[in-house]
C-alpha cells in the first residue's frame, strides 16, 4: 500500500551515532541523506531528528523542514517534544531510520506499529550495530507490518500516491 506524503513524518533516530551508513559510506551516505532532504522538501514532509545528530547542518536550500528532539530511540515515545513534533493527530505514516537498527530503531518502530502507524524503514539510512543481526530484525519488524524500503523507493511511492504529473516529473529528475 502506498503512503501519503502529506500525513507522513520522517524520523531519524541517532543518525550520527557511531559508524552508520550515513557517515561511513562517505559520499554515498551524504548523497542519500541529501536526496531525502530534497525529496521531503518537494512534498513538504517534516523530518524529525532525535538523539545524536549534526543533521541540521545540511544545506537549507533543499527545503525540508527539520525538527530536533533530544529523546533517544528507547524512550522516543515518552518524550513530549517528540509527540509535539510528530503532531500525532495528523501523522498516519512514519518513515523511521537511523542507528542502531536492532536497538533504538527496532524499539521505536515496534512502538510506532503498536500505536497504529504505517511504518517504513529506509535501509539506506539505517544501520545495525551488529551486521549479522540486521536481517533478523528486518524479518521480525516485517511480521509487525514494518516495511523495508529505500529513500528512492519512498520518493517514488509518495509521487505515485499523489498522482500529480508535475511532482512525478520533479521526483524523476531528482532521482536521475
Amino acid at each position: 500500500m502506498l503512503i501519503d506524503p502529506r500525513s507522513s513524518r520522517v524520523v531519524l533516530v541517532n543518525p550520527m551515532r557511531g559508524e552508520t551508513r550515513t557517515t561511513s559510506d562517505g559520499a554515498a551516505g551524504a548523497a542519500t541523506l541529501s536526496l531525502l532532504q530534497a525529496g521531503a522538501g518537494l512534498f513538504g514532509t517534516k523530518i524529525i531528528v532525535a538523539g545524536e545528530s549534526q543533521l541540521l547542518q545540511l544545506p537549507e536550500q533543499a527545503g525540508a523542514s527539520f525538527v530536533q528532539v533530544n529523546a533517544s530511540g528507547l524512550y522516543l515515545w515518552d518524550d513530549q517534544g517528540f509527540a509535539d513534533a510528530l503532531e500525532a493527530s495528523t501523522a498516519g505514516a512514519i518513515v523511521l531510520g537511523g542507528a542502531w537498527l536492532e536497538e533504538d530503531v527496532f524499539i521505536a518502530a515496534l512502538e510506532a506499529a503498536r500505536r497504529g502507524y504505517d511504518v517504513r524503514l529506509p535501509c539506506d539510512l539505517t544501520s545495525p550495530r551488529v551486521e549479522r543481526d540486521g536481517a533478523i530484525v528486518l524479518d521480525r519488524l516485517a511480521l509487525h507490518g514494518v516495511l523495508a524500503t529505500t529513500v528512492r523507493q519512498l520518493l517514488l511511492e509518495w509521487a505515485v500516491f499523489l498522482n500529480d504529473p508535475l511532482l512525478k516529473h520533479k521526483v524523476g529528475r531528482l532521482l536521475s
